[in-house]
């Protein structure tokens, strides 16, 4: 387990993930860091791979999901599995995913729900769980204009 990792938990309240995930992925690959955003299921990351292909008309984000296949090449990877066959230097969850091992990443983000009570509780599951391994978090609310706080 890597000490050097951070866990970023973003609370979604005004904003759903189809509109913050496409920025969160363009500031990752700007870093020159590579993504995978995991899902809960395949479903889900087949509509994500259809979003980020239709999300704004004056931008492409290179992407690719496990049916596109040649993983190690993309510079997003979309999965509903716990692997890291890009390489990712970060590692979105959504939709509850969950990762058992954090480490080999610069920052796993989680991004949830703050209207689900249910995702609010596995937030709050995986923030505890992050500071018992010793891992650096912080926690990240959108303001009304689209903005991200740091509130602890």
């Amino acid at each position: 387990m890597s000490g050097d990792t951070e866990v970023y938990f973003y609370h979604l309240e005004s904003r759903t993930l189809e509109q913050v995930l496409p920025a969160l992925l363009e500031r990752s690959l700007e870093r020159g860091w590579r993504a995978a955003v995991q899902a809960a299921s395949l479903e889900r990351v087949e509509a994500l791979n259809t979003l980020l292909w239709t999300y704004r008309e004056d931008s492409f984000l290179p992407h690719g999901a496990d049916a596109d296949g040649a993983p190690a090449a993309q510079p997003v990877y979309l999965t509903d599995e716990d692997s890291n066959p890009n390489d990712a230097d970060v590692r979105f969850l959504v939709d509850g995913a969950s990762l058992d091992d954090l480490g080999g990443y610069a920052r796993v983000v989680h991004i949830f729900d703050g209207h689900d009570p249910d995702a609010v509780a596995m937030a709050r599951e995986a923030w505890a769980s992050a500071k018992d391994q010793g891992l650096s978090v912080s926690y990240w609310q959108q303001d009304e204009g689209g903005r991200w706080h740091q509130k602890a």
